[in-house]
């Protein structure tokens, strides 16, 4: 192979790489969202699971600077105060996180209070947005939903409300 061929196809994969380029941070910025909406989702559930587990009551708290964590109301030896947590630096700075109440806007912290049999103690649907203000188009926001009666789904609010992936 001569130095000419060598530098034809260096430049035919630059091109190819620039032509890609746009299509890569969509991807990447559509990822970070859902390792974001993933952990919240995970928390939940663990605070349902435990909550069951233990036939405790079991709490969910967000908070935008500190992260979440999942721990009894009442601890005890057998319940924890703090049974898991995880810091709001893990996974993605670009991911931002919206929580509404039944249509409504709230503070930070969140919490979510889990019951010995797996359903909400507030008669209220919790939903934690995810999304990048920042990004471009192409990227793909993620909620994260908490029924009353205790289930944690996530879904994508762009797609409409009877497709399974919808909100």
């Amino acid at each position: 192979m001569s130095l000419i061929e060598l530098c034809v196809g260096v430049a035919i994969f630059a091109v190819l790489a620039a032509m890609a380029a746009p299509s890569f941070t969509a991807w990447i910025q559509s990822s970070q969202i859902r390792v974001a909406a993933e952990s919240i989702q995970n928390g939940l559930q663990l605070a349902r699971a435990e909550a069951v587990r233990q036939n405790a009551q079991v709490q969910f708290v967000m908070d935008s600077a500190y992260g979440w964590s999942v721990g009894c109301v009442t601890a005890s030896a057998a319940c924890p105060a703090v049974i898991q947590s995880r810091p709001a630096s893990e996974g993605s700075a670009n991911a931002v996180i919206a929580v509404t109440e039944n249509g409504g806007g709230v503070s930070f912290p969140v919490t979510v209070i889990f019951n010995g049999v797996g359903r909400v103690t507030q008669i209220v649907e919790t939903d934690f947005g995810v999304t990048n203000p920042t990004g471009g188009s192409g990227m793909r926001n993620l909620r994260v939903v908490v029924s009353t009666g205790g289930q944690v789904r996530m879904c994508d609010p762009a797609l409409s409300s009877s497709d399974p992936r919808g909100c």
